[in-house]
């Protein structure tokens, strides 16, 4: 399915028989998952966010969260339920968890918003002084209706003529990109979340990682979420993130190993926010992993850079620790309870295919 009928068809019929229940235990699903391919810290939009917030805080992982807004109709952004929620979310868990939760400002996406509430999102999150996550240029159909629909405006242009990039500003995808583009993200100080692998699944296409990494643009890796990727196996990603770049721009030089670690650790943490992270460093949080290299898959290994991009499985992780406190070891969660969480997601979905047929 393209984007747009995966999400008309598939995902928004789903998402309107969700609970805060249902959302509170896939979250722990997903950061259980997380943990196990060593990811220590999340960024996402989604609704029912306090169930979100409660299992990161519970879990002991760390996440940058926001309530997605959309708006299809002519109203102030005050009168949408989805803002009231953000601001109860922030004034509740910011900061939350010794700081290990944040909260964001989201808003979904240019086709699912409209001028007068980006720019009223915009003075919020400014007067707030919090961060801004959105979906930019993902894909052909939404980069060249946002043009159509607005003067021939890019979707970057768009938002920030309404200053919306005007806060420290997430932007997921970023695939088609052009000309002031790479400029207004520069100047603005945006990071790019490149999803490859979810890119290249919806056949969305292939971000200009080389060009932004070249226009000093901060580059993170994602994943988008298990239901556009399929999985959270961020050692997998990188390996993606570091070869599909040769192969789209036809140069085995571009985006080398250690470009793709620093994507990957160091890039994401900035992008967040979390200046005390993302090195191996003195003085850092410590938020780490562990893995097993003695597999034969690893040998020679006289360029662990390499390795770790180009051999490395996910499988390899032994430990994920996030704030000195160790949250995955060796197949166990000592604070999430497995065997609960896969009792309740099953449920939850048996509830919802069942409403949908």
């Amino acid at each position: 399915l393209s984007l747009q009928d995966w999400l008309n068809k598939r995902i928004f019929p789903f998402e309107a028989h969700l609970t805060g229940n249902d959302v509170y235990y896939a979250t722990l699903l997903g950061i259980a998952e997380s943990l196990r391919f060593g990811i220590v810290s999340t960024t996402d939009m989604y609704y029912f966010c306090d169930s979100m917030a409660e299992a990161f805080l519970e879990s002991g992982a760390k996440a940058n969260i926001g309530r997605g807004i959309t708006c299809f109709t002519d109203q102030d952004l005050k009168e949408l339920p989805a803002y009231q929620e953000s601001k109860d979310l922030y004034e509740q868990y910011n900061e939350s968890g010794e700081g290990r939760i944040r909260i964001d400002m989201s808003l979904h996406a240019e086709y699912t918003s409209n001028p007068k509430i980006v720019a009223q999102l915009a003075e919020f999150t400014k007067e707030l002084g919090t961060r801004m996550h959105i979906h930019l240029s993902e894909t052909r159909d939404e980069h060249e209706g946002c043009k159509e629909r607005h003067q021939g405006k890019t979707p970057a242009e768009y938002f920030n003529d309404l200053g919306l990039l005007d806060s420290k500003t997430t932007a997921a995808h970023c695939v088609y990109i052009e000309g002031d583009d790479f400029h207004i993200l520069k100047d603005k100080g945006v990071t790019v979340a490149s999803n490859p692998i979810s890119n290249l699944k919806l056949a969305s296409g292939v971000c200009n990682v080389p060009r932004l990494l070249e226009e000093g643009i901060n580059v993170a890796i994602g994943t988008d979420s298990v239901a556009s990727n399929n999985s959270l196996n961020f050692i997998e990603e990188m390996k993606f993130f570091g070869l599909v770049h040769k192969e789209k721009f036809r140069d085995p030089r571009l985006t080398t190993p250690r470009q793709t670690l620093y994507a990957g650790t160091r890039a994401g943490a900035l992008g967040q926010g979390r200046e005390d992270t993302g090195l191996l460093k003195e003085g850092m949080k410590a938020d780490l992993i562990v893995l097993d290299i003695s597999g034969p898959h690893m040998y020679p290994a006289h360029d662990l850079a390499n390795n770790l991009v180009y051999s490395a499985s996910g499988s390899d992780v032994i430990l994920t620790m996030v704030d000195g406190n160790v949250l995955y070891r060796d197949g166990n969660f000592p604070t999430i309870d497995m065997e609960k969480v896969r009792f309740e997601t099953e449920r939850s979905i048996r509830r919802i295919i069942e409403a949908l047929k």
